[in-house]
């Protein structure tokens, strides 16, 4: 898993509220038994005017310039700003992985379902809460000033504003400390690895007919 300590990223407005996973990622992508690709198709009915499919070439589809996403201002946008209840819905893990893979890093909101809250931080993506007064005057500034950038510094929990006032966020020590070192639950196993080792020659050794069962 990707680590994540200090990033700096545009800023993309997603000014709905109780955006579900249906809308982050439609159901029809959820047939792919891989876990990569995902990003061409996140918000998929509201990205494009046309239906789309699994395997399509995303340069064929119709694009709708209306949508923030394909707005050049957002070009590039790497923090997602969104609206309270965000990630309702299904319990699909195939939403943060869309976003991640769209190149977000971050999504910023009043309030997550929880399933998708615990998914963003299993798969590298930041989840930060802060007030709606917050949430409002970040909206204001990022429709003011053209290429809004913010920073977030997990380490020190703020977000830094382009004129370097900062906003505190809480995160959970053990989620933090995941995330500062890219760790999601397998690498968390795999650092016990010697241990596993060790067990499992000890079991060996001393059941030697588990080696010859099923």
């Amino acid at each position: 898993m990707q680590k994540f300590t200090l990033h700096k990223g545009i800023v993309a407005p997603m000014d709905r509220e109780n955006v579900d996973t249906d809308a982050i990622i439609p159901k029809q992508f959820l047939k792919s038994i891989r876990k990569t690709g995902f990003g061409p198709n996140l918000f998929d009915e509201w990205r494009y005017l046309d239906h789309g499919e699994p395997g399509q070439d995303p340069a064929s589809r119709k694009p709708n310039p209306d949508f923030v996403l394909n707005q050049p201002r957002y070009n590039g946008a790497s923090v997602l700003l969104a609206r309270k209840n965000f990630g309702c819905g299904s319990s699909r893990e195939h939403a943060p992985w869309a976003i991640d893979q769209y190149g977000f890093r971050t999504v910023i909101a009043p309030s997550f379902a929880d399933i998708f809250f615990n998914n963003c931080f299993k798969n590298g993506l930041l989840p930060i809460v802060l007030p709606e007064s917050t949430i409002d005057l970040l909206f204001n500034e990022v429709h003011a000033f053209p290429g809004y950038e913010l920073t977030i510094d997990l380490e020190n929990q703020v977000i830094v504003r382009p004129q370097g006032e900062t906003i505190p966020f809480e995160v959970q020590p053990f989620r933090k400390y995941c995330l500062l070192n890219g760790f999601d639950d397998i690498g968390l196993t795999l650092r016990q690895s010697d241990k596993i080792k060790a067990f499992e020659a000890e079991r060996l050794a001393t059941k030697p007919w588990l080696a010859h069962t099923m």
